[in-house]
């Protein structure tokens, strides 16, 4: 990947003695999902697969992007006078909203730069490449221009970035887990003061497959914005009698109390899920820790059976993944991963079912749906680096 990256660097810019080459991971979210907007808990790792960057500084204002990914585009051009989000900028609206976030921080760039990015995280798969591309952006701008800045504000530059340039209300949870990653650990991190912990992870014996629906979703157009707006007016109602900052800060005793507050269903549905997950997670950490597996698997299924039932975003697709997993001997847990509305589950699967899990959910997925789900074994790797 750093070869095919520096070559085609030289193909789309030509041959620069000062390009060096970058890697950012992509990340999955073990549990606690749709908690980190919530001041909830999360339990994401980096993955060994990502986004691989090239990049150069220029003499001039020019902004010159090359996916390779995406290669009949070609070069797109933008320069520093133009920071603002457009249709015709496609992908390069991620990287030039980093730019824009560093410069609302004051770290102006006093040139452009050549970018070339190569990415073997599966588009649309929600396995963030959106935040992969935010944080290598900010990781090489930080190398090029020498900024004073450390890992943990790239992710929340990244996160700015797409809230307020790309217009998708993400949380905190996927940049930091990009930014912040380490090899063979997830992350354990309380997103409302952005403490965190890092856990081992120790599969003996078992390994982490993910399964793409192969369904393309696109948060910024889904139903994510709608279920995070549902959750602050949940939030805004309880905080009338209740001294809470965020959702997560109420336990399961608390929130079963209080939650008639909430007269609409869907919303009081809603609520229980953040509260309820936000619980899940901090019980599951506890189980890794215990090395009791099998309990993390089942909070696992009841994690995806929540997003299912009160949260309402697995849909068909990644229903079929999971409960087709779930019938599998040998298979410790699996729940979607990501915001939902196709994109993967994650599984924790015995070395010994691994075959039969594949073939059996694949087949059935296929009869189901129509067409394949494909199957990744991955490994938990560290955060950004230049390679």
């Amino acid at each position: 990947m750093k070869k095919a990256v520096l070559e085609n660097f030289e193909k789309a810019f030509g041959k620069r003695d000062d390009v060096k080459a970058y890697f950012a991971p992509g990340r999955v979210n073990l549990i606690g999902e749709h908690t980190d907007y919530n001041g909830g808990h999360v339990f994401p790792c980096a993955l060994t697969i990502g986004t691989y960057g090239a990049a150069a500084k220029r003499d001039d204002n020019k902004l010159r992007f090359y996916s390779v990914n995406q290669n009949r585009v070609g070069v797109i051009e933008s320069s520093l006078d133009d920071l603002k989000p457009s249709d015709k900028a496609g992908w390069t609206n991620y990287p030039k909203g980093v730019v824009w976030a560093f410069e609302k921080r004051g770290m102006k760039l006093d040139k452009g730069f050549d970018m070339v990015i190569y990415g073997n995280i599966p588009n649309g798969s929600g396995l963030s490449s959106s935040a992969s591309l935010e944080v290598l952006t900010g990781f090489i701008l930080r190398d090029l221009y020498g900024f004073d800045t450390d890992n943990k504000n790239l992710a929340l530059i990244g996160q700015y970035s797409e809230n307020n340039f790309n217009g998708c209300n993400c949380g905190i949870m996927d940049q930091f887990a990009v930014a912040m990653g380490k090899e063979n650990n997830a992350i354990f991190l309380d997103t409302a003061d952005l403490s965190f912990e890092y856990a081992p992870i120790k599969l003996e014996g078992a390994k982490i497959i993910i399964a793409n629906t192969n369904k393309k979703h696109k948060l910024t157009d889904s139903q994510y914005n709608a279920r995070r707006s549902m959750c602050e007016a949940a939030l805004a109602i309880l905080q009338k009698t209740t001294d809470i900052k965020g959702l997560g800060d109420l336990s399961i005793e608390e929130f079963e109390k209080i939650k008639d507050q909430l007269t609409d269903p869907d919303m009081q549905r809603k609520a229980k899920h953040a509260v309820y997950e936000n619980q899940r997670t901090i019980e599951a950490v506890k189980a890794l820790k215990d090395g009791d597996l099998e309990h993390f698997g089942k909070l696992m299924r009841q994690s995806h059976e929540s997003l299912r039932d009160d949260y309402d975003v697995t849909g068909i697709e990644l229903d079929t993944l999971a409960e087709e997993a779930w019938k599998i001997p040998g298979v410790i847990g699996s729940r979607m991963t990501g915001g939902g509305f196709g994109g993967c589950t994650v599984s924790i699967v015995k070395d010994e079912a691994i075959e039969n899990f594949k073939k059996t959910v694949g087949e059935n997925y296929k009869k189901k749906i129509g067409y394949d789900a494909t199957f990744y074994t991955v490994e938990i790797g560290g955060g950004p680096e230049v390679i």
